[in-house]
């Protein structure tokens, strides 16, 4: 079966599903969540995607990022995701939440409605080579400097979503 999203208005409310490439194309606002896992040094884990997906490949992102399901809490959404991804799993604390939109040269836009969670985790990963390239722990300020001076090697969406989350995320670690 294909991956659905869910599709909701601008208050967060369910109003369907879609096929999530569907959404994409036609730039439907959707649920969606975005994961930064910091380490006890206050180091953000970054993972640069796969070379083989269909957009965005070898990018440089945060911890994790996807859709929830069909009656999936956020954190409950969060933690399956981290797992299938990066290959463990924390507690993790929804921070925030926004509307963003960034479209992308293939013709696909990200119209998100993103649930923002953090974590801590110190340990290695066992990244899932199919979604993950390799990862890389960062203090949050580099990252901010990094994203500033090289902002080709990041995602359009990571990019949004770590300007908007910098200040209120900074409160947590």
């Amino acid at each position: 079966m294909k991956e659905q999203v869910i599709l909701v208005d601008q208050q967060d409310n369910p109003i369907g599903l879609m096929e999530k490439i569907e959404a994409h194309e036609k730039a439907l606002l959707h649920r969606a969540f975005s994961v930064f896992v910091f380490n006890d040094k206050n180091e953000l884990m970054l993972q640069q995607r796969a070379a083989e997906k269909y957009h965005s490949p070898l990018l440089w992102t945060n911890t994790c990022c996807s859709h929830q399901r069909d009656g999936e809490s956020n954190i409950g959404a969060g933690k399956r995701r981290l797992q299938e991804e990066m290959g463990f799993s924390c507690e993790l604390e929804e921070v925030f939440s926004f509307i963003y939109k960034a479209p992308f040269d293939n013709g696909l836009t990200e119209h998100e409605y993103d649930h923002v969670m953090i974590g801590r985790f110190n340990d290695e990963p066992i990244i899932n080579p199919e979604e993950v390239a390799s990862y890389k722990w960062m203090p949050l300020e580099e990252v901010k400097n990094d994203i500033e001076n090289h902002p080709e090697k990041y995602t359009a969406w990571f990019k949004i979503i770590f300007k908007e989350s910098y200040d209120k995320i900074s409160k947590y670690i």
